[in-house]
């Protein structure tokens, strides 16, 4: 399912009272989804080696995938992903997902550590993957004036 960050799909924050809505929106279903739990956060970083770039930490290196296998090596892509453990709290990430809300890094997934809920930000919102559509259905009612008035949801 998917939910807006904003106030009639609005995608982009332009002042602090906007910023305030966006976080509270990403963090109030982060918070139903994760709270009281660990979740992994996982960044991708992607490249056009397989090797992973020496000036990443390896510090959450969880795996490289090769994305494009093009012929042409100067065309292969790879998606190297780490993945940090943590506690949830409101808020421990929000630096993050302003960056995300910014489109200044696109890619991040934050998952419980058993991966059936996954919360994945862009700009614009978050798409939510829940383990049940009953589960989902509760998330998608509690917040339905957060979804999209297009026909298909997007």
């Amino acid at each position: 399912m998917r939910f807006h960050s904003l106030p009639e799909s609005k995608r982009y924050a332009e002042d602090a009272s906007e910023y305030t809505v966006v976080l509270e929106r990403y963090n109030t279903v982060l918070d139903e989804l994760f709270a009281g739990a660990d979740v992994y956060v996982i960044t991708p970083l992607w490249t056009t080696e397989a090797k992973v770039p020496s000036s990443q930490p390896v510090t959450g290196y969880w795996q490289s995938l090769l994305v494009e296998d093009d012929p042409d090596p100067e065309f292969r892509t790879y998606c190297h992903l780490f993945a940090a453990r943590r506690p949830w709290r409101r808020g421990c990430i929000d630096e993050s997902l302003r960056d995300v809300a910014d489109d200044k890094v696109a890619g991040i997934l934050i998952t419980d550590t058993r991966m059936q809920r996954i919360h994945h930000p862009y700009d614009g919102g978050a798409d939510v993957f829940l383990a049940t559509s009953e589960e989902r259905d509760r998330m998608r009612d509690r917040h339905a004036d957060w979804l999209s008035s297009h026909h298909s949801g997007l």
